[in-house]
């Protein structure tokens, strides 16, 4: 189970990757069009689209590094079965906040597609087409910290020990 999970966390992170690559590819279009006098339709649309993929499927990936900000003002002041309760705490409201995201997020996708809800850009598309990242972005994240919440609770590294190890080796 482990493997699996750590590879659809990269997965996801490495689909963000492409989707920033379309953020790239959809803005030098649209300043292409600017140059060389043609309309670059909806460029500016499937950019922000793309942006949205990439910062929802980056979620999960980045928490399993440590690289989401986190205010550690209160964590840093304890130790020993304090924090561990703390951090229990933060990773099961997390965990709740995350699950309500991903329930609305899916549930909004499949409202879009029930109702064939469409851009009003130029070139209209149907809604919940961009919507899927955000969907599978909000549900990956609460199976991130599902998993590292069950980690912790049976005596796993705490989030710091994960911020800690993750600054020695990269920097």
């Amino acid at each position: 189970m482990r493997t699996f999970l750590d590879k659809l966390y990269l997965a996801c992170g490495a689909a963000a990757g492409v989707f920033m690559v379309g953020v790239c590819v959809f803005s030098v279009y649209s300043i292409g069009g600017g140059i060389f006098g043609y309309v670059a339709r909806s460029a500016d649309e499937f950019a922000g689209y793309s942006m949205a993929a990439s910062s929802f499927l980056a979620l999960a990936y980045t928490f399993g590094h440590g690289e989401h900000i986190r205010v550690t003002l209160v964590l840093e002041k304890l130790s020993g079965a304090r924090r561990r309760w703390l951090e229990l705490w933060a990773l099961f409201a997390g965990s709740c906040l995350a699950g309500f995201l991903a329930f609305y997020s899916v549930k909004n996708m499949y409202t879009s597609w029930a109702l064939n809800d469409m851009s009003q850009g130029l070139i209209p598309i149907p809604l919940w087409i961009p919507q899927i990242p955000m969907a599978i972005g909000t549900a990956v994240l609460f199976i991130a910290l599902l998993d590292k919440l069950v980690q912790v609770a049976r005596g796993g590294a705490l989030l710091h020990d994960i911020d800690a190890k993750d600054a020695h080796v990269e920097r």
